[in-house]
């Protein structure tokens, strides 16, 4: 097997590289280097540069590495940003979706593991998520993450392509420092940077049902999520043509922002107690998997806890801020 893998030099798809190789799978990288670090590519995985928009492109890396499966990781991810760029989003995620499900297609690419998202679900109001939970997203990242999954499942059922959907919660931690996320997006990254800043992290709402009126949250190490597409790529590989799978990729245990924040003061030696602020529009109080299904099916389950995540984030995080140092 070689699996082509978009997005392959940014955050998540860098370790999933890594995770393929460790398992002996054939990787091939695939990104146009917007947001993506091409010294994150391993040794000996070739690279090739190029957009998912590029149906030439892509068709013409397909017969050179002979790719006979794709994780796509590729895309816009950013949910403030697609409210203000919907068309933006909606190009890049589901159009270059389209077009390279189209080269997939024309090439007899037989197998395609798609990077979704928890933001599908929207605000659930239930204590688990699990695959069955409504579909109910608040942004156009949501939306697009969401028509995603509904493409390639029709383009698999149509074409023969074994496909799945991994829908990732909040992902954290690096198995490497110099695997580290470099944007300040999330919430453990956020507080970093507030910490080293020497300002205290906000915390948005304390006012929610839960047991410390702050929002809860299923946070997942980048390297389980990693794990994950390795089983599902092989569960791919021995199934029937048209076969599809969504699954949730979580710990399945829920962490407060509250929590959170006391963590990476430990961690990291500050201590900068949170500054509480008025809540965020479309913050649910709680979101938190249900990984039943991914266990039952393929075997797997999250390994790593919440103090390895954020650990070997803030490893990452003095690498790329060396004068963060450790407290104050």
């Amino acid at each position: 097997m070689t699996w082509l893998i978009t997005g392959g030099a940014g955050y998540i798809g860098a370790h999933v590289v890594r995770a393929m190789t460790e398992a002996g799978e054939r990787a091939v990288v695939y990104d146009d280097l917007s947001t993506g670090v091409a010294e994150r590519v391993p040794a000996g995985v070739p690279l090739v540069v190029g957009s998912v928009l590029d149906g030439e492109r892509l068709t013409s890396a397909f017969a050179e590495h002979g790719v006979t499966g794709i994780v796509h990781l590729a895309g816009k991810k950013q949910v403030g940003e697609s409210v203000e760029r919907p068309l933006h989003y909606y190009r890049e995620n589901v159009e270059g979706l389209r077009v390279l499900l189209d080269a997939a297609v024309s090439s007899g690419v037989a197998h395609f593991v798609f990077s979704s998202s928890a933001s599908v679900y929207g605000m659930p109001d239930v204590d688990l998520v699990t695959e069955e939970t409504p579909c109910l997203p608040m942004s156009p990242y949501g939306e697009t993450k969401l028509a995603g999954e509904w493409l390639v499942r029709a383009v698999g059922r149509a074409h023969g392509l074994t496909t799945a959907s991994l829908r990732y919660f909040n992902v954290a931690g690096a198995a490497a420092p110099e695997l580290a996320d470099t944007g300040v997006f999330n919430l453990v990254p956020m507080v970093f940077e507030k910490l080293t800043d020497g300002e205290a992290p906000r915390v948005f709402g304390a006012d929610y049902p839960t047991p410390d009126g702050t929002c809860v949250r299923d946070y997942i190490h980048v390297v389980d999520i990693a794990e994950a597409h390795v089983a599902t790529a092989r569960r791919l590989a021995s199934s029937a043509p048209g076969t599809d799978f969504v699954f949730n990729v979580g710990r399945g245990e829920g962490v407060s922002v509250r929590e959170m924040t006391d963590l990476i003061n430990a961690v990291t030696g500050y201590d900068t107690p949170a500054e509480v602020t008025s809540r965020r529009p479309g913050d649910p109080a709680r979101v938190v998997a249900s990984a039943d299904r991914i266990a039952a099916e393929l075997g797997w389950s999250a390994k790593r806890d919440v103090r390895d995540m954020v650990a070997s984030a803030w490893a990452g995080w003095v690498r790329l801020h060396p004068g963060a140092g450790r407290g104050r």
